[in-house]
């Protein structure tokens, strides 16, 4: 915050005959004369963080159509941060196709950004970007928490010696609200500002603000929240979705946001998993069989029962147990995350009991883990 700027609103209201009120910060056009910033915009689903940038972009078609000095003060040698330039990933692909293929879309619409917009895999395919766009001095790359550990530190070294400015328009928190994985954690150690942005809470009773991005599966019509083990990573539309295998998200309030399962993880499961790995494994595949084929008999409808007894929300929790697939995320978590079940033991488990192979695959894939069950059973 700018305290002059806001001394300055009070002064020019006052100026116009306003009588004494609360005055709030002054909501500004874009700087673009700042050289090296490097912008996080944080907040969860549906905060207007691409509705932000999309702001950027317009406020830099006006700053374009300025003079010689303007360009003077907004450019470091080739570069002019009037220059926008928009990335996004390929691994989010399926949240646009609905759009023209130029389209900066947010939820109340889109801009549409021409030759200046391109989906990415990873660090050298941006660096690419830059090189093909020499003139660009500003990017917006969105979801950023996607890409590899190596985009921080070539974003820094970008900003340093040319004075290119980044702004992140990204989820720094997942679903379990623990930071979405090192790259988030990178991007926050070498911002140089940082945005908060809120929504409302999307639950029916509530107008609290919103700063936790929530995820639930909608089964038989019922609310379904994730369980703690669900994949970190699910690609998938913004379109309202059922079934158990495409979650939908919201922006929750830390009331309303609700992440069953996490004491079983942690008091349960992890341990039977470590159990596995010093050899005693049919501890953990009875868990998983009763996962997959009567989850009312396993550990974690036993655990959650007694969590969640009396409690306001009992019935919403104990909806986590009402989706299929149980089994499979919390071996892929096993194997996935915590690298206590081996590729081996996870693909014999999976044969043995009958899980989705297919549904595994993709998900596997989805967290850069490419598992080829069909060839691993060949041997």
């Amino acid at each position: 915050m700018n305290p002059d700027k806001n001394l300055f609103s009070e002064d020019f209201l006052k100026s116009l005959g306003f009588p004494t009120l609360e005055v709030h910060n002054t909501f500004s056009h874009y700087d673009f004369t700042k050289p090296g910033r490097r912008v996080l915009l944080l907040g969860p689903m549906g905060s207007g963080k691409t509705e932000y940038s999309a702001r950027v972009w317009r406020d830099a078609a006006i700053a374009l159509s300025k003079g010689e000095k303007v360009r003077k003060l907004t450019s470091t040698g080739d570069v002019d941060r009037r220059k926008v330039f928009f990335i996004r990933s390929y691994i989010d692909g399926e949240r646009f196709e609905d759009y023209p293929e130029d389209a900066l879309a947010f939820r109340s619409g889109y801009i549409r950004c021409g030759d200046n917009i391109a989906r990415i895999r990873n660090s050298f395919d941006f660096e690419k970007v830059v090189q093909d766009n020499p003139t660009v001095g500003t990017y917006i790359i969105d979801e950023a928490s996607f890409f590899d550990e190596r985009l921080a530190y070539v974003v820094r070294n970008l900003s340093v010696e040319r004075g290119i400015m980044f702004i992140f328009p990204t989820l720094v928190l997942n679903f379990r609200r623990d930071i979405f994985n090192s790259t988030a954690r990178l991007m926050l150690d070498m911002a140089t500002d940082v945005i908060p942005l809120t929504a409302y809470c999307e639950h029916n009773d509530c107008l609290n603000d919103a700063f936790y991005t929530y995820r639930y599966y909608t089964v038989d019509g019922c609310e379904c929240p994730a369980l703690y083990f669900d994949p970190l990573i699910v690609v998938g539309g913004d379109r309202e979705k059922t079934g158990s295998e495409a979650p939908n998200y919201g922006s929750r309030c830390d009331k309303h946001h609700f992440l069953p399962g996490k004491e079983y993880t942690y008091f349960i499961l992890k341990p039977l998993a470590e159990n596995a790995t010093k050899g005693e494994v049919a501890p953990l595949r009875k868990e998983l069989e009763k996962l997959n084929e009567n989850i009312g008999a396993s550990l974690l409808c036993e655990n959650m029962k007694r969590s969640y007894a009396g409690n306001e929300h009992e019935e919403i929790y104990l909806n986590a147990l009402r989706p299929s697939l149980i089994a499979e995320k919390a071996l892929m978590y096993l194997f996935n995350e915590q690298n206590l079940v081996s590729e081996d033991l996870m693909v014999r488990l999976t044969e043995e009991l009958g899980l989705n192979r297919a549904y595994m695959t993709k998900t596997l894939a989805d967290n850069k883990r490419h598992v080829d069950f069909e060839q691993k059973l060949l041997f």
